[in-house]
């Protein structure tokens, strides 16, 4: 027996679900939250209430988008010259930028490390992931929380050591980036007027006050 086939026209299925997904309150609230804060990671959803499963379906639906591991920004979103900073922020929140990255920030260097130098405390575990590159340097007791100032970078909170404080340790750490490194600094600093120089005592490079706009140093030979 033979069979007839007779085309009557085409359909399209179009499927119902994304229409949900985009007018969930959850998915609208997740999307907002990560606007608000900038770079969002999966454990900050659960003090505002929402499943990790609603970071998947915004991810799916391209309303967020993942720019390293357990890091997600608003679709659209620029990244601006400093957003090593916002990244490595979001992953260590204690940490400080330190040194070769915080005299980038403040235009007292031409170099451009592509680590990110970071301050944390000598107790403190080592972050350990790859993305950003991190140059980790450990400070101790009121070295670590002297001269610390907040930014907002791509709307993250991002502690960054004063122009001041930043050139102080150049010279405390200058057998770890340069001596070089740390008279241009010191150069650029004074030239722009961010700090005041007092030269007391002897010994190595001393502690900033951290309401003071002071590079307090002691005497040492520039030749080592």
């Amino acid at each position: 027996m033979g069979v007839v086939l007779q085309y009557v026209g085409h359909c399209v299925y179009t499927p119902t679900f994304s229409k949900r997904i985009m007018t969930n309150p959850r998915i609208t609230h997740l999307v907002n939250l990560v606007r608000r804060v900038g770079i969002l990671r999966p454990r900050d959803l659960h003090s505002h209430g929402i499943p990790r499963v609603y970071l998947r379906m915004a991810l799916d639906q391209g309303a967020i988008v993942r720019v390293g591991r357990g890091l997600y920004v608003p679709r659209g979103a620029k990244p601006t010259e400093h957003h090593s900073f916002a990244q490595a922020s979001k992953r260590v929140p204690r940490g400080v930028v330190c040194l070769l990255s915080a005299l980038r920030f403040h235009n007292f260097t031409t170099q451009s490390p592509f680590e990110v130098w970071l301050a944390i405390g000598e107790k403190s575990r080592l972050p350990r992931f790859e993305s950003p590159p991190l140059r980790i340097v450990r400070f101790s007791g009121t070295a670590l929380t002297y001269g610390v100032q907040e930014h907002r970078i791509e709307g993250v909170a991002v502690n960054i050591f004063s122009p001041a404080k930043t050139v102080a340790d150049c010279f405390r750490y200058r057998h770890k980036i340069g001596l070089d490194v740390a008279l241009e600094a010191l150069r650029e600093c004074i030239r722009e007027r961010k700090a005041t120089v007092i030269q007391s005592g002897a010994g190595p490079p001393r502690r900033l006050r951290p309401s003071s706009n002071e590079v307090r140093f002691g005497t040492f030979p520039l030749s080592s």
